[in-house]
């Protein structure tokens, strides 16, 4: 009997169950961190450039440090989007219930004002 095997990769059900500030919290620093390191290593790739490294070192290196600085940058980009998930969200829940608070207390003092008040002056 073969077992079945899930299709999907094993992380993307657990970053599935991740808040959207969580999501956030973990790729902010990581694409900053990513995008250094890139950094770092286009910095030694141009110095073993300049003391004259073979050019396959050097050019390794570069590209290396290219996908470093592109993947740090699309992991930031995806925390920025993730941040103003956040934000249009809370923003949303805000005016909502401003909204709320409003219609309701329009609709309570239309019933408060549709009563007709007995005057105190008739009595039955």
């Amino acid at each position: 009997m073969i077992p079945s095997i899930d299709p999907k990769p094993p992380g993307k059900k657990l970053i599935k169950q991740m808040s959207t500030r969580t999501k956030w919290m973990i790729l902010a620093p990581c694409g900053l961190l990513l995008f250094s390191f890139g950094l770092t290593v286009l910095s030694q790739a141009a110095h073993e450039r300049r003391i004259g490294e073979p050019t396959q070192v050097w050019v390794v290196l570069g590209l290396y440090s290219l996908a470093l600085i592109n993947g740090g940058l699309i992991m930031f980009g995806e925390a920025l989007r993730f941040r103003i998930l956040l934000h249009v969200r809370r923003e949303t829940r805000r005016s909502m219930r401003q909204l709320i608070r409003k219609v309701n207390t329009k609709s309570s003092s239309k019933t408060k004002s549709s009563k007709k008040a007995k005057s105190p002056i008739k009595a039955d």
